[in-house]
C-alpha cells in the first residue's frame, strides 16, 4: 500500500495574509510543516501542492518536493485531487500546510484505520481531539464534530455541538484537520457539488456529509497547533523559545 503525504499551500488568508510564509524559530511555516511530516517517516512521498512561486520556491530550494497547481481551487482537498490524479498511490493524507506541529503518533493511528480495514469500506478517516475550556469550544475557528457510536461523523459546525441543554452531559470534539483518503474517494470528492451547508460554513467536510460519504474521525491526544493568526504564530515561536525544538 503507497501512501503519501499532501500538504495543501495558499499563499494567501483571509484572517492572516501570507501567513504560511512568516517566520517560525528561523523557517518559515510552511517549510517547518513540511520538516515535520517528512520526519515522522510515515510516508513514501510527501509533496507540498501550491498556487503560489513564493512557496513553490520556499519548498524545492530547501531540497523538498513541491508541485504547482494549474487550476483554482476552492479547497485544499481539490487542489490535491489535481496533483494525484496521473500518481499511482492507494492512500493520500491531506496535512494542513498552517500546522508545523505535526506529529507521528496521530497520523499513524489515522493510517492504521486503512490497514485494518481489509474489506475497503472506509474510504475518509480524519482526526479529533476532546476540548473542555468553554473559550475554545465557543471559538468559531475550532471547528466541532460530533459522531455516532461507530465514530463516523454526523455533523462538522463552527458552532458549539452539541447544544448543551444538559451540560454536564455535553462532549465536545474538536476537528483536527487532517484527512486520509482512499485516491478513488478523493478524486470523486472534487466533482461533487458544493451545498449550502459547505458555503455556509465555509467546511468543505461537509461535502462528505451532504453526499453520503461515511468519515471515520479517530480520536488523539496529541493537540496541533495551527497557524492561524498572528497571536498563534506568537504562541508558536513561544514553545520554540522555551522548549528548543518543535
Amino acid at each position: 500500500m503507497k501512501v503519501i503525504a499532501m500538504i495543501p499551500a495558499r499563499y494567501e488568508a483571509s484572517r492572516f495574509p501570507g501567513k504560511l510564509m512568516k517566520d517560525l524559530a528561523g523557517k518559515s511555516v510552511i517549510l517547518r510543516t513540511y520538516e515535520a511530516t517528512k520526519q515522522t517517516n510515515l510516508f513514501d512521498e510527501v509533496y507540498v501542492v501550491t498556487d503560489s512561486d513564493i512557496i513553490f520556491n520556499e519548498i524545492t530550494s530547501n531540497g523538498g518536493k513541491a508541485i504547482k497547481s494549474i487550476k483554482e481551487h476552492e479547497s485544499g482537498s481539490d487542489r490535491i485531487a489535481e496533483a494525484v490524479e496521473n500518481l499511482e498511490v492507494d492512500i493520500v493524507v491531506n496535512v494542513q500546510g498552517d500546522e508545523p506541529f505535526t506529529q507521528a503518533e496521530p497520523l499513524f493511528n489515522l493510517l492504521e484505520v486503512f490497514k485494518s480495514d481489509t474489506a475497503k469500506e472506509i474510504a475518509i478517516a480524519s482526526l479529533m481531539i476532546k476540548m473542555e475550556v468553554e473559550a475554545e469550544i465557543n471559538n468559531p475557528n475550532n471547528v466541532k464534530v460530533v459522531t455516532d457510536t461507530q465514530n463516523f461523523a454526523m455533523y462538522f459546525s463552527r458552532c458549539p455541538i452539541p447544544y448543551p441543554r444538559e451540560k454536564s452531559m455535553a462532549v465536545y470534539y474538536k476537528h483536527i484537520g487532517i484527512y486520509a483518503f482512499r485516491k478513488d474517494a478523493l478524486l470523486k470528492f472534487t466533482k461533487l457539488p458544493m451545498y449550502h451547508l459547505e458555503a455556509t460554513e465555509k467546511l468543505e467536510n461537509l461535502r462528505f456529509i451532504a453526499n453520503g460519504l461515511k468519515v471515520k474521525m479517530v480520536e488523539t491526544n496529541k493537540l496541533a497547533i495551527g497557524i492561524d493568526t498572528p497571536e498563534d504564530l506568537e504562541k508558536a515561536n513561544a514553545i520554540f523559545n522555551k522548549t528548543g525544538n518543535l
